[in-house]
């Protein structure tokens, strides 16, 4: 029963650590965009940037968990059974997932999505890296944790 809830606690960990790591995505997207058409001009008084960043990044978080759930949850998975706890192979892995998420974009032939402009699938790459971070930081460094040591034969 206790190893039940070692998994049960794990998995709830994996989860906090996947929203979070949506959050952090969809707060770089949301700077990087809204910085490339002008939003946090000079003009445009601070609190009215800064509340809604407040609506705005959970709002895409949830879009950014949508598209990126099966993709980061293989990696998670493979992650875990690796033990992986190097925060570069989550960065990686998170541009990985990001640059899934645009192959599936692009063979679904949304007119919406074109690689006119270099900024978007550049800010989806680099959005993955910044959860891939954040991932790591809440979850990853405790990868593997759950493994059988095996134990050393005696001298």
């Amino acid at each position: 029963m206790s190893r039940f809830l070692l998994y049960l606690g794990k998995f709830a960990h994996m989860v906090l650590g996947f929203a979070v790591a949506s959050l952090a995505a969809s707060a770089f997207l949301n700077v990087i965009l809204l910085g490339a058409v002008g939003f946090f001009a000079p003009d445009i008084p601070e609190e009215v940037a800064g509340s809604s960043l407040v609506f705005t990044i959970p709002f895409i978080a949830l879009f950014v968990a949508y598209f990126a759930f099966v993709p980061a949850v293989i990696v998670m998975l493979l992650a875990e059974l690796l033990g992986k706890r190097d925060w570069l192979f989550y960065a990686l892995s998170g541009g990985f997932v990001a640059l899934v998420f645009i192959g599936f974009a692009y063979q679904g032939g949304d007119p919406g999505f074109s690689y006119r402009d270099p900024l978007l699938p550049v800010s989806i790459i680099g959005s993955g890296l910044i959860g891939g971070i954040a991932y790591w930081f809440v979850t990853g460094r405790f990868a593997g944790g759950l493994k059988e040591n095996p134990t050393s034969p005696a001298p």
